[in-house]
């Protein structure tokens, strides 16, 4: 059977620049591109000025500057670019209007080679020749060149926090003796913060820990305003995850692959998973908390998330984690988002080539759902929310909806099990609003004695 090891390493190497797109948006929202022509893109980030620098696996931060991809780089750094390796994280500095710094995550070629966080100082459109300082260099790889992390964020609290994988080495996950299968915290300079969890049973550079039991957090995400930190950690066979950050959590891998079965008081648990029946890989989140909101009011707060090999993008509610509800489908291989400071959604697109964004453009047309059961009475699920019937709500048309029937259920002396639905849909099921208000009922049959 192929493995996902090897099947992500297919998927990741995708090169095509010429890939038919059009996502696909709830009503009200738009898709315009923003820039094409970017040689198998991996992490995108906003300077605080607006330009948006976009990394190339190959080692080349391009910057998207006046809505034109310039033509000369930002830096090129050498890179080994094997399989997941190369350049797959940017951030700056809080202090970047004064100290102008840029950061990046990138694989150091070499007969062993080994993943490094730079600093670079910007001079305008360009990095100043020379400027590199380095503020860590991570481990040796082994020969596998997957699972390398790569995000990089700094806090709320102004440190720069890291996203490694375990380099195909589950082990690794769960040992304070290396960094990899690991989320770091850094000072600024790549000192290591004293109020680490791990600081005083750690040694050398292994106090930069700050959460272990990871497979490979590829992307991570920290909310405006909050700082709490989602962590998307991609899974092997069967579960993909986001994670709540917390200092000193232990994220089970390898023990654990989404929730633990049974239930493990050592390790935290994901607050949300999805199956392998949906996607292939997490990669790319971010929380919808703009300083300008152009969205409705129903996703200020809620986290977007995309898959790689889905070409999806959902919003997970945080305050109700259950269930996340599709906002795009029809991408390539997306494999990072941002919010801008206007509101907007920014998808980077890996299969494209390209930089995406969705709009709210206009006031959503709604229209009126009426759920019933036969017989009357009995309770479905909306979004995961139970809800006696008869039950209606308003909906966006075009908005994916989850529709339930829990089974069996107990009505006036009799049980009753799950038979059918109006539209033919499966007990669980999803159902993209409609233009027309639209009666959804569910046959429940009465069970014997």
């Amino acid at each position: 059977m192929k493995s996902k090891t090897k099947l992500l390493g297919c998927v990741f190497l995708i090169l095509t620049s010429a890939i038919a797109h059009g996502a696909t948006l709830p009503a009200g929202f738009t898709e315009s591109i923003v820039a094409s022509g970017i040689s198998a893109p991996t992490a995108m980030d906003f300077a605080p000025d607006g330009r948006l620098f976009v990394c190339q696996q190959s080692g080349q931060l391009r910057v998207i500057k006046d809505g034109a991809l310039l033509p000369a780089p930002f830096l090129q750094v050498t890179t080994d670019s094997s399989g997941e390796r190369g350049l797959l994280g940017v951030t700056f500095d809080p202090n970047f209007v004064s100290n102008q710094r840029v950061y990046v995550y990138y694989t150091v070629p070499g007969t062993v080679a080994h993943n490094r966080i730079s600093s670079f100082v910007a001079n305008g459109d360009v990095a100043v020749v020379g400027s590199e300082t380095v503020l860590l260099d991570l481990n040796n790889l082994s020969s596998a060149n997957n699972h390398n992390g790569g995000a990089i964020h700094f806090g709320l609290d102004g440190k720069l926090y890291a996203g490694v994988g375990e380099n195909a080495n589950s082990a690794n996950a769960q040992t304070l003796s290396n960094l990899l299968g690991k989320i770091l915290r850094l000072n600024s300079d790549g000192s290591f913060p004293t109020n680490n969890p791990f600081f005083n049973s750690a040694t050398g550079v292994n106090r930069a820990i700050w959460a272990l039991g990871l497979r490979n957090p590829f992307t991570f995400a920290i909310q405006p305003g909050t700082g709490r930190i989602f962590i998307n950690d991609v899974g092997e066979n069967t579960w993909e995850e986001i994670n709540d950050g917390v200092a000193g959590a232990n994220y089970g891998w390898p023990n654990c692959e989404g929730l633990c079965n049974p239930p493990n008081p050592s390790f935290r648990d994901p607050i949300f998973q999805y199956s392998h029946s949906e996607g292939c890989a997490i990669a790319g989140g971010a929380f919808y908390n703009p300083v300008n909101a152009q969205f409705p009011q129903e996703y200020i707060g809620h986290y977007f998330f995309a898959d790689l090999c889905g070409g999806w993008i959902r919003v997970l509610d945080p305050a109700n984690s259950s269930e996340a509800v599709i906002f795009a489908s029809g991408l390539s291989n997306p494999v990072d988002l941002k919010v801008d400071a206007d509101g907007s959604l920014y998808y980077l697109d890996r299969g494209a080539g390209s930089v995406y964004k969705a709009q709210f453009t206009g006031a959503a047309n709604t229209v009126t759902l009426t759920l019933l059961t036969q017989p009357a009475g009995l309770q479905l699920t909306l979004d995961g929310l139970l809800v006696v019937t008869p039950y209606s709500v308003e909906s966006v048309v075009g908005t994916a909806r989850t529709l339930g029937a829990p089974s069996p259920q107990h009505l006036s002396k009799g049980n009753y099990k799950f038979s059918s639905w109006s539209d033919g849909g499966a007990q669980t099921h999803v159902i993209i609003t409609p233009s027309v208000s639209t009666t959804y009922t569910v046959v429940f049959q009465k069970k014997g004695r």
